[in-house]
């Protein structure tokens, strides 16, 4: 033990262990032994001697111990000799009193003071700290730079353990050494030589670096060596390796914070920005560990030591929370977690968390980077869709499989099925590795007829187990095969020519399409025909109608019904029986006279191609007769020599021939028109016929050369000067025959669609070469346009080739060498051209876009446009064509319009710059535009609305009016309309808006105004004059009838003046309403027309005649003095001059005329002159009538001129030049002298001033007859004076007792009877007291001047 000299040791410690053997059970802890100079003894713990009692009454075997002993000295100076002591002591000592025997005594642990409460303690040679306080221990701050100096540790006092251990592989700092990778940043400018690591600057920098480094992490528990790697800039940042044994945070921060006591200051090293990044320390992982998309990803860190934040990176970005991010973090566990929903393919990649440790001199960062691949959920079902056919025995039988699978194998995978539709029939699912399956069973009773066609949706839902859920649909359309029944309108057999039905009718209503085959032999063709085809739904039927039958139609009628791919059929059997057509039986002759008694030929022909074994009659006004049968070339003939005996009168009759077939069905040949006439009138009798002169013979075309030995057509003969002359030949030529039988047969042929632009190359074709034929003839003109007409009804693709030919021909026909033959079809008031414009609408409507297209097309002077409306169409229909004459139109329909219009629906427009002149001349103006026209392939009942602008042809025509072609007017034939348009004049445009659609253009006047010119303000101004002064002459007439008519001279002038001034009323009323429709352009009724020119007429004649009868009354009074005529007898003849010859003329002239259209004007309510001369009815009367007023003014005039017994005073004189004056200001407007002037407006067609005269003094005519017929009347004067006076009116009829007035038998209320029978000639009677002279001729004289006075 040491000695005394011992006890001066303060405050330092002695770690000494010794290994002993003491009793087993003994309560042993290390002790502390003390040194104290103070009491100058050893002293140790009282627990010491307590266990030293203990072991002393134990008597167990001595187990092995090994001691630790503290040893605490006062004095640093024994430490050494206390460390030598017990190395050189003697070993082993036995302790008898406590049975020990120490073994082994070492000094573990030296610790010396550092500070106040804490010391620095060292591990003796072959000593360690052990591992569970490694990261704990704290090098000592005061230790100098040797490397050769033991690492002491801080320890706080007083210091009870652990202590230093005998060395082994799991001491602290005694492991493999790790590498740790560390960087610290110099606040220094960075040079690019610390870049070269062959650089003085660069060595320098490593050597003096590495040097402070090793001097400060040298205390580290393991530490090996601290190595620089590089440098890099921004400032300048050191990058640096540590290879030391595990050491804690702490740790490294003591180590970096010593770092710059060993670094010249000159580096500027900034101790705070020391940072080690860990990338092996971190735990990270992924769950599930296969992604799909839709997935819920779990992605976690966990690291070993604490952290203050963590952070998540995808790629270089951070994440942040948000709706499918979201971040736990607990720092207790030490652990992140980042859970990601839903999600996509987009979420793949690299994934980094990162863990973020701070102290003021270091900076640990822990780094952990995962690659996540998100993978797509495939779902590939074994099927997208599936028809199953319920009543299918092999569906019944086995069902039907539906599967899912996808691409990887999932343990976790869940599957369901979900049934969705009208027929709801479940099966079984089966799971099959990564495959469901879905079997079904069908019942023919689960699919009942009215369902067929319903789709069932399958749907396969499958789930990864971790959100992701795809699901696939399985449309399954349930088909039921119909039962389909066919009938026939008819029996089994129909002859040509004869229609027939065959109706198609299924159990299934929602079949998808219906078609129709006939299969002949080995031949089958579809029928084509939109036309002769209609289908229904409910009933689900189709009839297929065939108008006239022909060999193309006979065979096996097969109908489908078709849904889907199933098809269900019915079919029968058709024989078509040869019968000829109609319009291919010859008769011979058409038309021709006969004589009775006599023998006369009718034939009846057809191609001897197409004869066969029929029965053939002819009948002759209902009598069926035998016939004759004859070969004639390519015909066979049917011959019947008709002699009529019923000869008492001419007649006229017709007969034709009737072909039978086998199967008792007929056709009746076209009529032979026979005229019976005497035989005194035979007038051309030769092989043709015979006939009285100008009698017209009809015989048909024959053709020779034709394979029919016909054409079609017809000659016209006439009998001239006793021979036979050709006057019109209406033969079609060959081709142009050919060409119309051919589309007579096509547009009957159950192909018609698929032949019609092979047709149509043809008919374009041969109407070039036969131009020359059609130019010349105006049958070969109307054979065109009926061809056209006819092909029109078949719908056409709208190929450009095929609307070319189409349109080429309407191009030839109407170019300007076929005028004549279009002339002459106008004056034959045939509907041709209105025909035409109606063909190439029906073409365009009917046109069926290809490639979802219409394209334009041009043919010289027709041009065509148009558009297909499509889903969502948001643009104008606006089209503009340009004509060779360098004219524009425009068409314009709004966005609005045409989004009312059906999907797929057309628009086109055809232009069209000679039709217009072609058409029928109207009776608004001129065509001065093209003509357009537009239609529309949908329906539309309502108002549609479309705006055109037409450019002017010629800039003078005035009054522009917008048009339409309506085809409904003149019986038919079409004419122009302007209902449901208004024009607006842009100078040299038009703009038209209408609110329909056809066939437009603009129609004006020619040097006419829209305002009324000066003869029409005169002639309605005075008119109107008239017309109130025809009242008021009638109203005074009748006012002071019986005053003024008490001789039969004043009776007779006053009924002609009364009756004049009535007709003169009537008519002119009449011609004021008839004349202001017309100048304002109102659509006027043909009826209502005619009715006005008949009354016009028949007035206007009445006033004339009435003219004449008061004209040759006053000429019977001064010429016949001697002769006295009875009231009666010149009453009667002047009203049957007064109404009934106007009332035989003008009956006569509209029976002639009206049955021939040539009664009215075209423009004017008024009898026509340009076709009839039907003007001259009232022109001649007029005429003669005014000459022979003109003659007796004459006579009058040379009467008062004739000179009296005796010379003649001046007075005289004057007073017989004024009474010459007063007469002819009397006769002129009572005569109707005026209407003389008209002369002169056809003569001085150019003068105007007789224009103006004739309107003015006509229109005045009614104020002139008032003036001058009525109120300068001397006695109408008294008459109204004594009116006016009530007592001259009492003694007026007191002094009339020798009068006696008898009332009329008609009278009436007063004053209007009396109007009425002074009208018609009936007054009262008068009784003269004394009888009226009649052999006088003063008195006579003096009543024929009475007229004038």
């Amino acid at each position: 033990m040491p000695s005394r000299t011992t006890t001066g040791l303060h405050c330092l410690l002695l770690l000494v262990s010794a290994c002993c053997q003491i009793p087993k059970g003994s309560n042993f802890y290390p002790f502390s032994y003390v040194i104290d100079s103070m009491l100058g003894q050893e002293s140790f713990y009282p627990e010491m001697q307590r266990q030293k009692r203990n072991m002393l009454i134990l008597d167990l075997p001595l187990p092995e111990y090994t001691v630790d002993i503290e040893v605490s000295l006062q004095d640093s100076s024994y430490l050494q000799p206390i460390k030598d002591y017990f190395k050189n002591i003697n070993l082993p000592i036995n302790v008898s009193n406590v049975q020990i025997t120490v073994s082994n005594i070492s000094t573990t642990t030296v610790c010396l003071p550092s500070g106040e409460n804490s010391s620095c303690c060292f591990c003796e040679n072959g000593y360690a700290w052990p591992s569970a306080v490694c990261h704990d221990v704290k090098p000592c701050p005061s230790l100098g730079v040797e490397p050769a100096l033991p690492c002491g540790y801080m320890q706080k006092m007083p210091f009870y353990g652990p202590y230093c251990e005998p060395q082994t592989a799991e001491s602290c700092g005694i492991g493999e050494p790790i590498v740790m990778t560390m960087s610290v940043r110099l606040d220094s400018d960075f040079q690019d030589d610390l870049k070269d690591s062959s650089s003085v600057l660069y060595q320098k920098y490593k050597a003096d670096l590495e040097k402070a480094f090793n001097a400060s992490y040298r205390c580290l528990p393991g530490f090996v060596s601290a190595t620089v790697t590089g440098f890099s800039p921004g400032s300048v940042f050191v990058n640096y390796e540590v290879r030391t044994g595990p050491a804690s945070f702490t740790q490294l921060g003591d180590s970096n914070r010593g770092v710059r006591q060993f670094l010249d200051s000159l580096y500027r090293l900034n101790p705070l920005t020391f940072t080690r990044v860990i990338t092996n320390q971190t735990n990270f992982t992924v769950k599930p560990s296969n992604i799909f998309e839709g997935d819920t990803v779990r992605l976690t860190c966990e690291i070993n030591s604490t952290f203050a934040n963590a952070t998540w990176y995808h790629f270089d970005q951070v994440i942040s929370t948000s709706s499918r991010y979201s971040i736990e973090t607990f720092l207790a566990i030490r652990r992140s977690i980042l859970k990601i929903t839903n999600v996509t393919t987009k979420d793949s990649g690299s994934y980094s968390c990162v863990f973020i440790t701070s102290s003021t001199y270091h900076t640990e960062i822990h780094n952990a980077t995962e690659t996540v691949s998100v993978f797509p959920l495939n779902v590939t079902p074994n099927l997208e869709d599936l028809d199953v056919t319920c009543n299918s025995p092999e569906a019944q039988a086995k069902g039907f499989l539906l599967s899912c699978c996808i691409d990887r194998h999932l343990k976790s995978l869940k599957v369901s099925w979900k049934v969705n539709g009208t027929i709801n029939i479940a099966g079984t699912s089966i799971l099959s590795g990564n495959c469901t399956e879905y079997l079904i069973r069908v019942n023919e009773s689960l699919c009942p007829p009215e369902k067929s066609g319903a789709v069932t949706t399958y749907t396969c839902e499958l789930e990864t187990g971790h959100g992701a859920r795809r699901t696939r649909s399985i449309e399954v359309t349930y088909l039921r095969k119909a039962h389909v029944k066919i009938s026939l309108s008819t029996n089994s057999t129909v002859s040509e020519g004869y229609g027939f039905n065959v109706t198609c009718e299924s159990d299934v209503s929602n079949y998808d399409s219906i078609s129709w085959k006939i299969q002949s032999g080995s031949d089958t063709k579809t029928v084509d025909c939109d036309m002769c085809i209609i289908n229904s739904k409910f009933p689900a039927k189709s009839v297929l109608t065939v108008k006239s039958a022909s060999q193309d139609w006979r065979g096996t009628y097969i109908c489908t019904f078709s849904q889907k791919n199933l098809d269900s059929s019915a079919n029968v059997t058709i024989e078509v029986i040869s019968l000829p057509l109609k319009q291919n039986i010859l008769v011979d002759p058409i038309a021709t006279s006969i004589e009775c008694q006599m023998p006369h030929a009718l034939e009846c022909c057809i191609s001897a191609k197409t004869e066969s074994n029929y029965r053939v009659t002819f009948f002759v006004q209902q009598n069926e007769f035998k016939v004759e049968k004859k070969k004639k070339d390519n015909l066979v003939c049917y011959m019947y020599n008709h002699t009529e005996k019923e000869c008492n009168k001419e007649k006229k009759f017709e007969a034709y021939c009737r072909f039978i077939n086998h199967i008792e069905q007929r056709v009746d040949s076209k009529h032979i028109k026979l005229h019976l006439i005497p035989d005194k009138k035979i007038s051309c009798s030769d092989k043709l016929g015979i006939g009285t002169e100008g009698d017209i013979l009809i015989k048909p075309c024959c053709d020779v050369k034709n394979p029919k030995g016909f054409t079609r057509g017809n000659i016209t003969y006439q009998c001239i000067n006793s021979s036979w002359k050709p006057v019109r030949n209406d033969c079609l030529s060959g081709p142009i025959n050919d060409l119309l039988s051919n589309a007579e047969s096509l547009v009957n042929s159950p192909e018609a669609k698929a032949q019609l632009p092979s047709y149509l190359e043809q008919l374009k074709k041969q109407t070039e070469e036969e131009l020359s034929t059609i130019k010349n003839s105006s049958a070969n003109l109307g054979a065109i346009i009926t061809i056209l007409d006819t092909v029109s009804s078949i719908p056409a693709e709208a190929e450009e080739v095929t609307m070319t030919n189409f349109l080429s021909t309407v191009d030839l026909i109407v170019n300007d060498s076929t005028t004549k033959a279009w002339k002459d079809l106008n004056e034959e008031k045939t509907q041709q051209s209105s025909l035409l414009l109606q063909s190439v609408e029906n073409f365009s409507v009917r046109l069926l876009p290809v490639n979802n297209t219409i394209p334009s097309v041009s043919a010289n002077t027709v041009h065509l446009q148009g558009i297909v409306v499509k889903e969502n169409n948001n643009t104008n229909y606006n089209k503009e064509f340009l004509s060779r004459e360098n004219l524009t139109v425009k068409v314009v329909i709004s966005e609005t319009e045409i989004q009312t219009l059906t999907q797929n629906s057309t628009v086109v427009s055809v232009m069209y710059s000679r039709l217009g002149h072609i058409l029928p001349q109207s009776t608004f103006g001129y065509v001065n535009g093209l003509l357009i026209t537009t239609t529309l392939s949908s329906n539309r009942s309502q108002k549609f609305d479309v705006n055109m602008t037409f450019a002017k042809n010629d800039s003078s025509l005035k009054t522009p009016k917008c048009v339409f072609w309506n085809f409904t007017l003149n019986n038919h034939r079409g004419d122009w309309d302007t209902r449901g348009c208004t024009p607006t004049e842009l100078g040299n445009y038009v703009l038209c808006s209408c609110n329909h659609l056809t066939s437009f253009s603009i129609l004006m006047s020619p040097d006419e105004s829209s305002e009324l010119n000066f003869e029409d303000y005169i002639s309605y101004i005075g008119l109107a004059i008239s017309i109130v002064s025809l009242v008021v002459c009638i109203i005074i007439e009748s006012l002071v009838w019986k005053y003024v008519t008490n001789n039969t001279t004043s009776y007779m002038r006053h009924v002609c003046i009364l009756n004049i001034a009535t007709s003169l009323l009537i008519a002119d009323v009449w011609f004021i309403v008839t004349a202001s429709i017309t100048d304002q352009n109102q659509q006027i009724s043909r009826d209502i027309c005619i009715m006005a020119t008949f009354f016009i007429h028949f007035f206007y004649l009445c006033v004339f005649f009435w003219m004449l009868s008061l004209g040759l009354m006053l000429f019977y009074r001064l010429v016949f003095i001697l002769h006295n005529t009875s009231k009666t007898a010149q009453k009667a003849v002047a009203f049957c001059l007064g109404y009934l010859c106007p009332f035989v003329i003008a009956v006569t002239t509209i029976a002639v005329t009206l049955p021939k259209k040539s009664y009215m004007r075209n423009k004017v309510c008024w009898l026509n002159w340009k076709d009839s001369k039907a003007l001259l009815a009232f022109v001649i009367p007029a005429l003669i009538i005014v000459a022979t007023n003109l003659f007796i003014a004459a006579v009058v005039i040379i009467k008062i001129l004739r000179p009296t017994i005796g010379d003649r005073s001046s007075g005289q004189e004057r007073k017989s030049l004024f009474q010459i004056g007063k007469s002819v200001a009397i006769l002129t407007p009572l005569l109707g002298l005026t209407w003389g002037f008209g002369l002169a407006t056809i003569i001085e067609d150019r003068n105007r001033a007789f224009h103006v005269l004739f309107s003015l003094l006509n229109a005045l005519q009614g104020l002139f007859i008032l003036v001058f017929g009525t109120l300068w009347d001397k006695k109408i004067q008294e008459a109204l004076l004594k009116r006016n006076s009530s007592t001259k009116w009492s003694s007026q009829q007191s002094k009339s007792s020798s009068l006696i007035l008898v009332t009329p038998m008609l009278a009436m209320s007063y004053p209007f009877s009396r109007t009425f029978n002074n009208l018609c000639g009936k007054t009262g009677k008068y009784r003269v007291s004394s009888s009226e002279p009649s052999t006088s001729s003063t008195e006579n004289t003096s009543k024929a001047y009475s007229l004038l006075n």
